[in-house]
């Protein structure tokens, strides 16, 4: 079986890398049908080969949706919510399967994404690693150990110096995983960062979450565990966006001729 993939944001760090992927780890059950940019890109009309580098594909970066993935079978979206809740309402009315890994998306946005879920099937996950979504596994495995043990947790997330949204989304995942083990409110008990001098200590039910952006750093989060006397700190590092790449592009294969619905990398990997 040979599934179709259509990039979007195929000249983006993530859409390069997928691009890469596909075509030098030799996925013989994946092939790039389209590739598609928003209208004013400066690289539209580029070849898609020639954008990561592999050479000639024969596959032109298109500047619409409705050019590039007509044919497609799954359609990859790391893009911004704006482009992503658009790709998908077209996805949607097209009978396509998604992969989502934008992060930044809000209630209302995930909510959008549910109703297309009704009528397709949709993978999306804020972070598509294999490690990652171990780490969540085990995030809630030890809250639900500690809870009501008198640990504070804290989330530090680290990420270069161009990503925008703050939590990432790995690290607000990261926090469910925590609020789920403890039976919290995620909404209710997160604080982003600290400043000034507080009226009170630390209340017990609080997540803290720290956001660091810098240099090319891809992506490092660390869950923090602490009380009288000791720390537990799990943690997880990516050194390369191949790590994600190959966890959508695994998740394409998978996803095709699902029934429609909302599914998680935990479904693909089959950690749930």
């Amino acid at each position: 079986m040979n599934i179709k993939v259509t990039i979007a944001g195929a000249a983006g760090r993530m859409g390069r890398a997928l691009i890469h992927g596909m075509q030098l780890d030799h996925l013989e059950n994946l092939s790039l049908c389209g590739a598609f940019e928003r209208s004013e890109h400066p690289d539209i009309g580029k070849d898609a080969g020639h954008l990561c580098g592999i050479g000639e594909l024969g596959i032109p970066l298109a500047d619409s949706i409705e050019k590039s993935a007509q044919h497609a079978d799954v359609i990859i979206d790391f893009t911004s919510p704006a482009s992503t809740l658009a790709n998908c309402r077209w996805a949607s009315e097209n009978g396509k399967a998604l992969v989502i890994g934008t992060t930044g998306l809000s209630e209302e946005d995930i909510g959008l994404i549910r109703q297309a879920a009704t009528r397709i099937p949709v993978v999306f996950a804020p972070n598509m690693s294999l490690g990652v979504n171990l780490l969540f596994s085990l995030v809630r495995q030890a809250a639900a150990a500690l809870k009501n043990k008198g640990y504070d947790v804290e989330i530090i997330e680290r990420h270069h110096r161009r990503k925008k949204d703050a939590p990432s989304g790995t690290a607000i995942g990261l926090g469910k995983a925590v609020a789920a083990g403890f039976d919290w409110n995620l909404a209710k008990v997160a604080v982003d960062g600290r400043t000034g001098v507080a009226k009170e200590e630390r209340p017990v039910e609080q997540i803290g979450f720290h956001a660091i952006r810098g240099g090319d750093i891809v992506g490092d989060h660390t869950v923090l565990f602490a009380t009288e006397g000791e720390c537990i700190e799990l943690s997880h590092r990516a050194t390369t966006r191949d790590t994600f790449a190959m966890g959508a592009l695994q998740s394409a294969f998978w996803v095709a001729g699902k029934k429609p619905g909302l599914y998680s990398m935990m479904d693909v990997l089959d950690l749930t």
